[in-house]
């Protein structure tokens, strides 16, 4: 799923090793922007267009709902990060920003670095920089190094026994698919429909330089003519299909319409154009926050394994500010067959577990 509120300002503070998670992220964003424009790069249908499918760089507005929201929110002002700094906008200063919309409580937080970002074409340009390294590499080692994307359907990881050294699962809400984890890790589902709107005419389109929206529905801009509002949450859902019935995308706009219109009314004359679904697997609430599901996995499926197998999951609704940082862990963990270089508060899911 495309996401508006994938990297937050807003969360970012209140995130378990939120700069640390910011700095990372920042960091691969810039190598899959550097990797979309380069000239072996076939994302998308032109090179001028690459860098904007890679993220949509409006910021993000988030309107205060309620007085609660108000101070927890100006707290965040106070205890930005410089490199991901929070702005209070009055009603007049937000308009100025995005004409035509409407603060509840006349107080916006204004995020200008915060990003929107299309997770498929981030992933794919992410791809690109990692046969660029390689090629590269390779003609300063003088020796032949190969990076290769094998895809094929697994139905145990027993099938991986003799083949490879190490193994980290990262499957997602699809992760009970396999047998041997089927049931036994603490994570809640929860599967989530978006719609996509384009306005009805040509003349009322979203401003060129408007910012996504974060509120009770999110708002992330595609462009001036195409808007994806989010996200419903059906708690145990098993449904991974992307696909959306006609039924159901009826029930998500019929919730998300009116409470995005209730910030931006204008959208309520937008015409729907269809809608997408994702499962997320949802970690449990820790005292440092729900995080996610990191570690040796061996112990879980029985040791008897000549391959040594991880796990890598439960990112939630965080994935796009969690992924850099605990990808970089995760790669050290793996090479140094060391589990001890995860903190301890991403393994102690361990200590909690189902039990199967």
């Amino acid at each position: 799923m495309e996401s508006a509120d994938g990297v937050n300002a807003n969360v970012v503070r209140l995130l378990w090793e939120g700069a640390q998670c910011w700095k990372e992220s920042m960091k691969l964003l810039r190598i899959a922007e550097e990797a979309s424009v380069s000239k072996d790069c076939k994302i998308g249908e032109c090179a001028e267009d690459m860098k904007a499918f890679v993220a949509h760089r409006r910021g993000i507005l988030r309107p205060a709902m309620d007085l609660k929201n108000v101070t927890k929110l100006n707290d965040n002002v106070k205890t930005s990060l410089p490199s991901c700094r929070v702005e209070t906008l009055n009603n007049e200063e937000a308009q100025s920003l995005l004409p035509g919309l409407c603060l509840p409580f006349n107080t916006a937080f204004y995020m200008p670095e915060a990003l929107n970002i299309d997770p498929q074409q981030y992933l794919q340009a992410l791809f690109i920089a990692c046969e660029n390294l390689v090629k590269e590499s390779s003609t300063i080692d003088s020796g032949q190094k190969q990076l290769s994307l094998h895809k094929r359907s697994v139905h145990r990881l027993s099938e991986f026994e003799g083949e490879y050294d190490a193994v980290i699962v990262c499957l997602g809400a699809k992760v009970n698919m396999l047998p041997e984890i089927s049931g036994r890790l603490p994570l809640r589902t929860c599967r989530g429909v978006i719609v996509h709107l384009e306005p009805p005419d040509d003349m009322r389109v979203y401003p060129e330089c408007g910012p996504s929206i974060l509120s009770d529905a999110w708002i992330a801009v595609q462009g001036p003519r195409s808007l994806n509002v989010g996200s419903t949450w059906e708690w145990k859902s098993i449904n991974s299909s992307p696909n959306v019935s006609t039924d159901e995308a009826s029930k998500a706009l019929l919730q998300l319409l009116p409470k995005a219109s209730t910030i931006y009314p204008g959208l309520k004359d937008w015409v729907f154009t269809g809608a997408r679904a994702g499962l997320r697997a949802m970690p449990p609430l820790t005292p440092v926050g729900s995080l996610p599901l990191l570690g040796c996995i061996n112990d879980l499926i029985g040791s008897n394994h000549t391959c040594k197998y991880w796990l890598f999951g439960g990112l939630g609704s965080r994935g796009l500010l969690y992924h850099g940082w605990l990808g970089n862990l995760m790669a050290h963990a793996v090479l140094s067959c060391n589990e001890e270089v995860i903190p301890s508060e991403l393994t102690s899911w361990k200590n909690t577990r189902p039990k199967s």
